[in-house]
C-alpha cells in the first residue's frame, strides 16, 4: 500500500512455496507464510520463526516443477509459471495470501515447438497477464473477471516482432521472453542480436544488453523524493 514511496519503511512478510512428495511420491505444492514483521532496516534482519499455519497441499503432475522466473504479486496473489517435462500443458500456480489457498490457472495457451517460454506480467489495470512468442509474434493476454466474478483469459495486444526489431536471421532466430516491468506494457526479448526492451504500447524498443543466454531479468527500480 505504499505506492512504491516508502517500501522500506511497510512490514514485509515471507513467502515460502516449494514442490514436494508426499507419502505416495505424488507431487504436491506446499506454501506457507511469516507473520507480518516491521520493515526496520536499521535493525540486524529478524529471523522468520513465527508462521501462519501452511495451508493445504495441492496436488500436482508428478513432473511438475517451476519455472526459475520471479513470482508475480498481482491482486493479492502470487503466481508462479509451472511447467510438465511430458506434457505441453502450461498452468499457474497461484497462492493467495488473503485466504492462504493454493489453485491452478489454465495458461491461455499450450506449449507448441513454434511457441517458446511464456511469462506472466502485472498488467497496467492491475490484472494478470501472460504473455507469449509464436514464431516472431508477440501475444498478451490479460485475465479479467466478468459481472458473475468469473474470470476468462482475453487476448488484448499482438505484435510483429520482425517489423520492429532489428534481427539478422528471422527464418532461423528463436525469440525468448525473459521479463516485463510490471504495471506497464514493457517487455525483455532476447534476439540473435542482443536483449531489446519493447514498449508494446508505443511500439518503442531500445537495446539494453549484449547478446547472452538469461533466464530472468529484473528490472530494478527506485524512487527519490526530496524532502519540503
Amino acid at each position: 500500500g505504499c505506492d512504491h514511496r516508502t517500501c522500506h519503511s511497510a512490514p514485509i512478510q515471507l513467502v515460502f512455496v516449494g514442490l514436494d512428495e508426499d507419502d505416495h511420491d505424488d507431487c504436491v505444492a506446499r506454501a506457507c507464510v511469516s507473520l507480518p514483521e516491521t520493515g526496520d532496516w536499521s535493525k540486524p534482519v529478524p529471523q522468520f520463526d513465527a508462521w501462519v499455519k501452511p495451508c493445504p497441499d495441492l496436488h500436482l503432475p508428478a513432473d511438475a516443477s517451476i519455472k526459475p522466473m520471479p513470482p508475480l504479486l498481482v491482486e493479492g496473489a502470487l503466481h508462479f509459471m509451472l511447467k510438465y517435462v511430458d506434457d505441453d500443458g502450461a498452468e499457474i500456480l497461484k497462492y493467495d495470501l488473503t485466504s492462504n489457498s493454493l489453485s491452478l490457472i489454465d495458461a491461455p495457451v499450450q506449449y507448441s515447438h513454434t511457441i517458446s517460454a511464456p511469462i506472466l506480467m502485472a498488467m497496467e489495470d492491475g490484472s494478470l497477464g501472460f504473455a507469449h512468442v509464436d514464431k516472431l509474434t508477440l501475444y498478451i493476454w490479460s485475465r479479467l473477471m466478468d459481472s458473475n466474478r468469473v474470470a476468462s483469459w482475453s487476448q488484448c495486444r499482438i505484435t510483429n516482432l520482425s517489423s520492429l526489431l532489428p534481427i539478422q536471421n528471422p527464418e532461423e532466430i528463436y525469440l525468448i521472453l525473459v521479463g516485463s516491468v510490471e504495471g506497464s506494457d514493457t517487455v525483455f526479448v532476447t534476439t540473435d542480436l542482443g536483449i531489446y526492451e519493447i514498449n508494446v504500447k508505443s511500439q518503442r524498443w531500445k537495446k539494453i544488453w549484449k547478446r547472452e543466454i538469461f533466464r530472468a531479468l529484473i528490472p530494478y527500480m527506485s524512487f527519490y523524493n526530496p524532502q519540503g
